[in-house]
């Protein structure tokens, strides 16, 4: 997979979009009384990464979504690197494969499911690395998954499918990459 300049500038402005959702306060961190302690929206830029230029670019932003996680650990759990950053990773490449996968089914269909594996990816992943580093028992993590990761996903695939069919109209903003012909 070639890095384009169209590649690193998406990578900048969804990059730019993470960090800004990351720091203004309620919009990437939602707090919630769990022992998460906040819910998130951050992956969708790394879904929309993904999806709209391919999984080098979503794990890019994955990559920045889980150091500005870290970064902003206000729980032990995502003071450590392999909870906070190493899960992150993959929503944007895992999203990207789920919507190439089927694609050609159903453009909406593949939108809505890239959008929503990629959020089940932050959530499993992280989740499951919380409870192999020891952080919660697993009835712990399940509550968080349940309480935090269904309403994540329903949000994240919504917003998803809204953001890709408005980018995908846009002249050249094509989910494969490929400019529009006129």
């Amino acid at each position: 997979m070639k890095l384009t300049t169209r590649k690193i500038v998406i990578s900048g402005i969804l990059g730019g979009i993470a960090i800004l959702m990351g720091y203004i306060p309620f919009l990437g961190f939602i707090p919630a009384p769990t022992p998460a302690g906040n819910m998130t929206i951050m992956h969708i830029p790394a879904i929309l990464g993904g999806i709209l230029e391919g999984p080098v670019v979503g794990f890019l932003i994955g990559l920045i979504f889980g150091i500005i996680s870290f970064l902003r650990a206000d729980s032990p759990l995502f003071a450590d690197p392999l909870v906070a950053i190493l899960p992150r990773l993959f929503i944007g490449v895992f999203a990207y494969f789920a919507y190439a996968a089927t694609r050609r089914i159903n453009r909406v269909f593949a939108i809505a499911l890239g959008g929503a594996v990629g959020s089940a990816t932050n959530t499993v992943l992280v989740l499951g690395m919380v409870v192999l580093r020891g952080y919660l028992p697993f009835a712990g993590a399940l509550f968080v998954a349940v309480s935090h990761g269904i309403i994540e996903l329903i949000i994240g695939t919504i917003i998803t499918v809204i953001l890709v069919l408005g980018l995908q109209r846009i002249r050249g903003f094509e989910a494969d990459s490929r400019p529009r012909q006129a």
